[in-house]
């Protein structure tokens, strides 16, 4: 499994070259970009390469990508991002019926056709909220997924848990759509506080050698993103992450 490493992530344990410089050295090989890290992309793709490591994801906001999509694939040209994601929307912009998400996802499915002329996929990325049954019993993930059915899903499974819903069976409805996924974990009851009861990959309760099988038999997963909303050690989050997961792939494929 190549990993990719959500520069979310290490956004409080700046600068940026021994972020990358220590996610290179651990035996990252790939990083998935934010906001953050667009301000300068030429600059940034040079660090990229001095430490071996490539952005084939990157995530950005739907106002971005309906009002200023051509800075952002010029951004994305730069720095070498070939998968876009929309990653959230603010608890104000959520709408709240059926016929409300409906028509977000004609949005994201006309920003799609946009991005795939660029040679480029397309994709919403998950949190919680997707996953809480509006009045009529619907789930906005379900309409999201049936009414933009070309685009792709980057599959936050830590947060699909969150929100209360059972990964694998959303993996074994809409696993083709699922091209890329957030390898993050959830701290047992009590512990992780300090850390906003996230845990190191490998170091929680989700139950990631059952959720990996699933998505290598259904799914068409191109990008293993790990992440942690907010590690307090970034080098021992991405340290025991990265081993854990490959104890995880040794056992599996033994």
């Amino acid at each position: 499994m190549e990993l990719s490493f959500q520069l979310y992530s290490a956004r409080n344990f700046l600068p940026w070259d021994k972020v990358l410089s220590t996610l290179g050295a651990l035996g990252y090989t790939q990083l998935e970009g934010f906001g953050a890290v667009y301000e300068a992309p030429g600059i940034f793709r040079e660090l990229m390469d001095q430490n071996g490591l490539t952005m084939p994801s990157g995530h950005f906001g739907i106002d971005a990508m309906e009002n200023e999509f051509d800075r952002v694939i010029a951004q994305c040209e730069a720095l070498g991002i070939r998968s876009i994601f929309c990653p959230y929307l603010d608890e104000g912009q959520r709408p709240s019926d059926s016929a409300g998400w409906a028509a977000f996802a004609r949005r994201l499915a006309n920003i799609n056709e946009k991005v795939r002329a660029t040679g480029r996929r397309f994709g919403w990325h998950n949190h919680h909220f997707e996953f809480e049954a509006m009045a009529d019993g619907t789930l906005p993930q379900t309409v999201i997924l049936e009414e933009a059915p070309e685009i792709d899903w980057e599959a936050d499974i830590a947060w699909i848990v969150r929100g209360g819903a059972e990964p694998l069976d959303w993996i074994e409805r809409y696993g083709p759509r699922i091209t890329a996924i957030h390898i993050k974990d959830i701290a047992p009851a009590g512990h992780g506080e300090d850390e906003d009861g996230w845990a190191d990959v490998g170091h929680g309760i989700v139950a990631w050698k059952n959720i990996l099988r699933a998505l290598r038999d259904h799914a068409r997963v191109t990008h293993n993103v790990v992440e942690h909303d907010n590690p307090n050690d970034f080098e021992r989050f991405a340290r025991r992450s990265i081993e854990a997961l490959r104890n995880l792939n040794e056992v599996q494929h033994a």
